[in-house]
């Protein structure tokens, strides 16, 4: 087992960093209190490789893949909502849930658009005894009703409106959720409708996603002031490879149109493409933004986030930028081949430790430094803050939220995974 830190050097190192801190005019406490503040989203489906509660014995489909089989994985509400509170339990700050429509409680087995709010609950139950807000997404994949490959935009009009129908419950829930929770729920629509090979007509199936979206976000539901929509985009897919209905140009046009949320998810783009350089822009012409912090290798692959460039970036974006208010932060990874609570852990600290990061920049120095055209000032100052001691600062933010430090939280995971996972 790790020995357990000494307080006092955890205190003594926070305070040297802090007095370094403070030579740039960056006040660390204030940091952390607004740090403290800023919730990120996990996303349920990491916890049972995205399978859901409907049907157990469907595989996945719809551009879909979790790979690994470490075994322990949740198989109903109560397993996944226990591996939820042992990650929770590591995690520094008080954060949200990302729930996905196949994942409400019943006793009976219920096909897609058969669940009602009262089947989320338990979830609402769990999420007002944790301090948990909870976010929403209609399940628009592994369904037979997909297997086409296509849902809001199939030229078969029973499919679109089978899906419809389904957003619209989605949206419903929400706003149950929302209102139960006093906190505004926000439902994400993404669909994985596109073609493997070159198509003829692009324009053909976004004509209908447009005409659905309409019909979706027209209904009236029970509790709209408790629910935000959103949609999605996707440049590519398993089995979409060639053509996305729900391309970045498809959903930025119509976010700004019907003045939705729009969600860019850090896997969805180009290789190459990030999206820390589409923030700013974006909320140009949007209200908020949902993010999906992901990590793509090669693809859209979803790897557990760690602290890379990309991320930093982001974070930074949003942060330099004034969006915390505009600016809605979820996670969107799988990865089955490694502990998943430990994937859940791992991936919402590094997110967390990136907004610090970002939070412990003098920002109004390095703005004023590049409004007066000083440049040399700033990348000087850019690349000093790359060496400041900023592992000071959140081993401080660990302790003082009582969670374990970055070399001891996999000694809780490990005896939960004896004492827990191991049963399974």
């Amino acid at each position: 087992m790790t020995e357990s830190p000494n307080p006092a050097n955890i205190h003594t190192a926070y305070k040297l960093a802090q007095e370094r801190y403070a030579q740039l005019g960056v006040d660390t406490d204030a940091a952390l209190k607004q740090l403290a503040q800023i919730p990120i989203s996990l996303h349920c489906w990491q916890g049972d490789d995205v399978g859901g509660f409907e049907d157990p014995g469907r595989g996945l489909s719809g551009g879909i893949m979790a790979t690994g089989n470490y075994p322990g994985k949740a198989r109903n509400g109560d397993e996944l909502r226990a591996d939820l509170d042992m990650a929770y339990s590591l995690i520094p700050g008080t954060h949200r849930l990302n729930l996905h429509a196949i994942y409400g409680d019943s006793n009976t087995k219920l096909d897609r658009n058969d669940w009602q709010p009262h089947h989320f609950d338990r979830w609402i139950d769990w999420a007002k005894a944790n301090n948990h807000g909870i976010d929403f997404n209609p399940t628009c994949f592994s369904h037979p009703m997909a297997d086409s490959g296509f849902t809001l935009a199939s030229l078969d009009p029973n499919v679109r409106d089978f899906w419809i129908e389904h957003c619209i419950n989605s949206r419903e829930i929400a706003g149950y959720i929302g209102k139960q929770l006093d906190n505004p729920c926000i439902t994400n629509v993404w669909v994985p409708d596109g073609y493997k090979d070159t198509p003829v007509d692009r324009r053909a199936h976004r004509v209908l996603l447009k005409e659905s979206l309409d019909t979706i976000f027209s209904a009236e539901i029970t509790n709209p002031d408790y629910n935000l929509d959103a949609v999605e985009c996707k440049l590519f897919g398993i089995g979409s490879e060639s053509y996305v209905v729900g391309s970045h140009e498809f959903y930025m046009g119509y976010a700004v149109q019907n003045q939705t949320l729009l969600c860019l998810d850090a896997g969805h783009f180009h290789p190459t493409e990030v999206i820390s350089d589409k923030i700013s822009s974006a909320l140009l012409y949007v209200p908020e933004l949902l993010l999906h912090v992901s990590r793509g290798v090669r693809w859209d692959s979803d790897h557990v986030v760690t602290l890379t460039d990309e991320l930093q970036a982001i974070m930074q974006e949003v942060v330099r930028g004034d969006y915390l208010q505009r600016v809605h932060i979820g996670l969107d990874f799988f990865d089955a081949s490694i502990n998943r609570v430990a994937a859940w852990s791992v991936g919402t600290r590094n997110a967390v430790r990136a907004l610090l990061i970002a939070l412990l920049e003098p920002v109004a120095t390095m703005r004023e430094l590049e409004q007066n055209g000083d440049f040399t000032a700033r990348l000087v100052l850019q690349e000093a803050l790359k060496g400041m001691p900023f592992g000071a600062v959140w081993d401080y933010y660990c302790w003082q939220q009582t969670v374990p430090l970055d070399t001891a939280f996999l000694d809780d995971i490990r005896a939960y995974e004896v004492a827990v996972l191991a049963s399974r």
